[in-house]
């Protein structure tokens, strides 16, 4: 006599696995809106501002030149390290509840470091490129440390102090450009006007890999591992959870023995020192200035980090993703102006494109908010 089966339950999800779902389809949903009206514009705008360029064309050169072209999704990587390093060191500073936003001069100014000591130093040339980008993470942090301090010894806003800096920082290493004792290059074998360093020796660059067509340097491995550290370490260590207590209450923390000024200050080191980290990179790497110190080095990279952790919403796996998305748009971008596109119409697209991922954290910000008020005027 055969058993008869028992009747299978019909497994639903809970409720919390359910409102999870809808929430990161939702989410999804709002950024692809948000990308394809930024994209829709950028066409538009193409298609009237410009003589040269096609509106249908706008999707496919963003594509070609990101990823799909020979060798552009290696250029992407080598763009994509120094912002996700940049952007780890603003996630560290956010979870501490300090708003640094002077990225851009501590990349220069670990930059202007890592060159300072990259020309001079001897020694085997793996040591000396140690050393170099030791120096650019010295010199970023305690760029970033002087704002700390006045933060926490002297009450000033570091969100003014960081910014103000980021000017001084560009005159700065702008001033040692002009100073062969500095930074300035012997005038033997570059014109009298081009204000450049001399270049890194062979030995002491980060080595580049060729991989299907495309070559990159090692520094994207170097982020890509400090970005699970950092998530590691916020995540899973008393430290990071001393870090997020002291951003979301100062007071609390402090009552349960958090130092809010070892911890704030030392927030605000690290995230200068993974900014000049990211100016090393950029020197080293060569991607940007063929391994040399040039004016207007810092290239905004700075401040694609800092947007790529507001995008990422202080997450530091999230963050490699749109890393990587940003430096698609800059070398997508720029793929634009090769096909008769104007500078300032590419730019304006790429600003476009940056606007659409900087809405949908805002968007879901302010109705976090709003609930946030409902549920508590409906409780009083």
């Amino acid at each position: 006599m055969s058993e008869t089966p028992e009747p299978v339950e019909n497994v639903t999800p809970e409720p919390g696995q359910r409102s999870k779902l809808a929430s990161v389809s939702e989410v999804l949903t709002l950024y692809a809106i948000c990308l394809f009206v930024a994209l829709a514009l950028a066409a538009l705008l193409v298609e009237f501002a410009s003589d040269k360029g096609s509106w249908s064309s706008v999707y496919t050169v963003i594509l070609d030149g990101a990823v799909r072209k020979p060798g552009r999704w290696g250029l992407t990587l080598g763009i994509a390290a120094p912002i996700l390093l940049v952007g780890l060191g603003t996630i560290v500073s956010g979870r501490a509840g300090l708003v640094n936003i002077g990225q851009e001069g501590q990349l220069v100014i670990g930059a202007g470091c890592a060159t300072y000591v990259g020309v001079r130093i001897g020694g085997p040339g793996p040591l000396a490129l140690a050393l170099t980008l030791l120096c650019a993470v010295i010199g970023g942090a305690l760029w970033a440390g002087i704002a700390g301090a006045l933060r926490f010894w002297r009450n000033v806003p570091e969100v003014l102090t960081t910014l103000l800096m980021g000017t001084v920082a560009a005159n700065l290493v702008g001033w040692g450009l002009r100073n062969r004792f500095l930074l300035l290059a012997p005038p033997e074998g570059r014109a009298n006007r081009n204000q450049v360093s001399l270049p890194l020796r062979t030995d002491r660059r980060i080595p580049r890999v060729e991989l299907f067509g495309n070559e990159f340097p090692l520094s994207i491995v170097l982020a890509l591992v400090l970005a699970f550290v950092v998530w590691l370490v916020l995540g899973r260590t008393v430290v990071g959870f001393r870090l997020r207590m002291l951003g979301r209450n100062a007071r609390t923390a402090q009552r349960s023995g958090v130092d809010q000024k070892r911890y704030g200050i030392g927030a605000m080191l690290v995230s200068g020192g993974f900014a000049g980290l990211a100016g090393g990179v950029m020197l080293a790497g060569g991607d940007f200035g063929d391994y040399q110190l040039v004016a207007n080095f810092g290239a905004g990279i700075g401040f694609a980090g800092l947007l790529a952790a507001l995008v990422a919403r202080q997450r530091a796996l999230l963050l490699i993703f749109i890393a990587f998305l940003f430096a698609g748009l800059r070398t997508g971008s720029g793929f634009l102006r090769a096909t008769g596109v104007s500078a300032r119409i590419a730019d304006v697209v790429q600003g476009t494109l940056v606007l659409a991922m900087l809405l949908p954290p805002a968007i879901l910000y302010l109705r976090a908010r709003r609930r946030a008020i409902a549920a508590t005027s409906s409780r009083t």
